[in-house]
């Protein structure tokens, strides 16, 4: 099991986003968290007023966006995009195919970026 954590702007809004991606909330703490799964990957939504979004003792705030990113296998990669982009989802790339399989990038309603992958 992986355990990841993004730094989220809106924790229902970022709820919402994962759910289309078939999570599952475990639990909610209001606006400042939610913990959220789906298969053996539970992944931790702090928002702004979080433990894990104080500042840094030099100063530097926890941020989301960025490049990082979970990777999260489909069987349908096209079918997943029609209905990501029919939901509003913003992606960052058209599909992208190589010799392992095709991927392309979203984000999340934080510009958190998520890999959808399928394999060749």
């Amino acid at each position: 099991m992986a355990v990841m954590r993004y730094i989220v702007a809106d924790v229902d809004a970022a709820v919402g986003f994962y759910a289309l991606l078939g999570f599952d909330v475990d639990q909610q703490f209001g606006p400042t968290m939610a913990i959220v799964g789906r298969d053996d990957l539970t992944l931790w939504l702090a928002g702004p007023n979080a433990s894990a979004s104080r500042p840094m003792p030099d100063g530097r705030r926890p941020e989301p966006g960025g490049w990082n990113r979970l990777v999260l296998t489909v069987d349908d990669l096209a079918r997943t995009v029609d209905e990501l982009r029919a939901a509003g989802v913003p992606f960052r790339n058209d599909v992208v195919t190589g010799p392992g399989g095709s991927q392309i990038l979203c984000e999340d309603p934080s510009g958190n970026v998520v890999e959808l992958f399928q394999p060749a």
